[in-house]
Order: structure tokens, then C-alpha cells, then sequence
């Protein structure tokens, strides 16, 4: 402590890369560390970058706060999310929603409980225990440890480990990769009839995103220099999450896609009726940017479901929607993958992979009128 002045916390040592080896020290705010196991985090990473891994190691065993701060430092998260609403600045680093998501995941579970455990006391078991404390859905949890995974693996890179198995690997989650929930899927025909309790512009919208599969983050930031009229095609490059417009959320996702000629039509109509030929395809009126996807959810789409008695109809259930009509159109599972823009045929087959009454009956009558003999069939 200071006899005048803010307190701060002071580490003195001997620095052996200079003459005489002169006594340094780091000096830690109190009012930015206000105990000394916090101030204690904050120092290790300060040695990390003074004595190098090696040295660090044999000195100081590094927790788990050393490489989280380490991994938000190098991956900028606090930089891409004090992005301001629009274009995103950041081009070469995570997305806005992975960067918030990471974020989310070490600020709300992993630092509470991880932060202050040495990285050699971090047991798989007591890992697998904790995840089941939590009060989150399997696939959620199987997030968090692919984020504790992500962690170890950064650890072994910057040799504050051995590289050896990652012990996360052992962590098991039941029930992670499974959907909890049914999708609300819509025929044809519910379509047609949620739409018509829609204002048009959110009727446009919706359209879009069932007659493509385009996610909502997607549809929103859709601009009219994305589409080819002429070669009847439309460019999916970028989306929107939290009014930050940035890239897709995969490389498979970006990708050209056919425009039918209807459908192309609309579109054009729609465009035509607007003021503003330029720029997004559906601006905000209030304030020129793209709509926030949850709060037209919320007001339009989900009471809208629900006036045709359907609940919990929200924007993906036109993506898993377009994905059932495509099983109806009889589509080949590459063809379906590309549409979907998928970067593995699995995401396709499996987790939107849940086919219309209509198709699974007549893949089945195809089968019986194979087995049965003829005069079954003609009795």
C-alpha cells in the first residue's frame, strides 16, 4: 500500500535479462484487482510475457485465468463486440456472434468456476460434474466444453502445458448432440395462412427466408447488389447479428444460389414499390440499418403462428420448413446439402434432416410395391 495516492498492489522482481540484474516491479490497481487472488490472476499473465512460457512454468503453475486472458487478448473479443451497429470493422478476426457467444461462455460459466484452478488440477471428472449442475440444455453445455476444449488447446500451443491428450476429451455429456425439441416444421398451406396475419414487409421477409432457407441473420442483411436479375442468381455472403453486419457464419454458407423466375418477380415488385432502390432489401424504416430479427419474432411471427394454432413457430422453422419441401421435390441429398449450404452433409441429414409425412409415405409405398407380389397389390 501507498502512503498517498490510489492503493495498488506491487510485485518486485530481479530482472535477469539486464546487468546486474536490477530489482523491477508491476504494479496492479486495486480498484481494477480489489483482492489478492484477483490481483494474483492479473499478475501471472504480466509474467507469462516476462519470462516466457518455459520459465513461467517452473516458477508460477499457470490457472486457468492466464489462458482465458491470454485467448481474449489474441482473438480481440473485446474489440469486435465495442463494434458499433452496422458494417463490421474487424475483417480478419472471429464474428460478432462468436466472439459475443465465446464471451457469454467465459464471463457466465467457465471464469466463475475455472478461473483460480491450476490447469494441472483441472479434472475431467469434476468437469463432467459441474456441466451437470448447470441449469442448461445438453447441446448448451456441449458448448462449454468445447470452450474448456478450446482452452486446453491454446494452453499446449503456448507451452504453459505438455502437449499431450486433451483431458476435455474424457468430459461425456448426455444427450449433447440430441434436439430437445421437435422444430415446428410448416406445409405449404400453414405458410400461406401465417403469412396473411403478417404486415407485408414481414410477409416479404418470411417468404424469403422459406422459398431459400436463408437463415434470418441472413435475410436481413440481404442488399440488392447481392442479386442477378439477369442470370437469375443471388449472391449469400454476409449476415446480421445485433445490428453488426459481418460475414456468414460458416464458409459453406456463402455461396450463390438459383432465383426463380417467381420468385424472382416478387422481388423485383418489391423493390419497385420501395422509395429506395439501393442498399438493404429490407432497411428499417426508424433507422436505416437492419431490423433486429428477435423482436419481430416476438411481435409478428410467433402470435402469427399462433392464430393458425401453431406454437413456437419462429424464423428457423422456415429453414427446417424449406428443408422437409425438399425431400418432397425428391431432391438428391447433394443437391439438398447445397441449398442448404451445409458444410457437412450430416448437419443436413441429421439435425434438419426430419422428412414430410408426405415423402416418407411415398418412399414406403415404393418399398412395399417392391416386396409384395402383384396380385397382393390388385386384391
Amino acid at each position: 500500500m501507498r502512503k498517498s495516492g490510489a492503493e495498488v498492489w506491487e510485485y518486485r522482481f530481479r530482472s535477469k535479462s539486464e546487468p546486474g540484474n536490477p530489482t523491477r516491479q508491476i504494479t496492479l490497481s486495486v480498484a481494477q484487482h480489489p483482492t489478492e487472488t484477483k490481483a494474483r490472476i492479473a499478475l501471472q499473465a504480466q509474467l507469462l510475457k516476462i519470462n516466457g512460457p518455459e520459465a513461467f512454468k517452473a516458477q508460477h503453475e499457470p490457472t486457468l485465468a492466464v489462458v482465458i486472458d491470454r485467448f481474449v487478448q489474441e482473438e480481440r473479443l473485446s474489440e469486435i463486440l465495442a463494434q458499433p451497429p452496422g458494417e463490421v470493422t474487424i475483417k480478419d478476426g472471429l464474428a460478432y456472434s462468436t466472439a459475443a457467444v465465446y464471451t457469454s461462455f467465459l464471463n457466465r460459466h467457465i471464469r466463475p468456476r475455472w478461473a483460480k484452478v491450476y490447469l494441472s488440477q483441472i479434472k475431467p471428472l469434476e468437469v463432467m460434474d459441474w456441466l451437470k449442475t448447470l441449469p442448461l440444455a445438453p447441446k448448451s453445455k456441449a458448448h462449454i466444453k468445447r470452450m474448456l476444449h478450446l482452452l486446453f488447446e491454446r494452453a499446449m500451443l503456448w507451452g504453459l502445458v505438455e502437449v499431450s491428450r486433451n483431458p476435455i476429451e474424457l468430459v461425456r455429456i448426455k444427450g449433447g448432440s440430441r434436439r430437445q425439441k421437435q422444430p415446428v416444421v410448416l406445409t405449404p398451406d400453414e405458410f400461406q395462412g401465417l403469412a396473411a396475419h403478417l404486415p407485408e414487409t414481414y410477409r416479404v421477409m418470411a417468404t424469403v427466408a422459406m422459398c431459400t432457407g436463408l437463415r434470418i441473420s441472413e435475410v436481413l442483411a440481404l442488399r440488392w447488389d447481392h442479386f442477378d436479375f439477369a442470370a437469375g442468381t443471388m449472391l449469400v455472403q454476409q449476415g446480421v447479428v445485433n445490428g453488426r453486419i459481418g460475414r456468414n457464419k460458416t464458409e459453406a454458407s456463402r455461396d450463390v444460389i438459383p432465383l426463380d423466375e417467381g420468385f424472382a418477380q416478387m422481388l423485383r415488385d418489391w423493390k419497385e414499390a420501395r422509395s429506395e432502390h439501393g442498399g438493404l432489401v429490407f432497411p428499417s424504416p426508424a433507422t436505416g440499418r437492419c431490423y433486429h430479427a428477435g423482436i419481430i419474432m416476438r411481435r409478428h411471427i410467433r402470435p402469427a403462428g399462433e392464430r393458425i394454432g401453431l406454437k413456437a413457430v419462429g424464423w428457423h422453422s422456415f429453414r427446417h420448413s424449406y428443408r422437409g419441401m425438399l425431400d418432397d421435390t425428391g431432391a438428391n441429398t447433394g443437391t439438398q446439402q447445397g441449398l442448404m449450404r451445409h458444410a457437412n452433409v450430416s448437419t443436413t441429414m441429421n439435425v434438419y434432416g426430419r422428412a414430410s409425412m408426405k415423402a416418407k409415405s411415398e418412399a414406403n409405398s415404393k418399398v412395399v410395391q417392391m416386396v409384395l407380389p402383384k396380385r397382393a397389390l390388385c386384391a
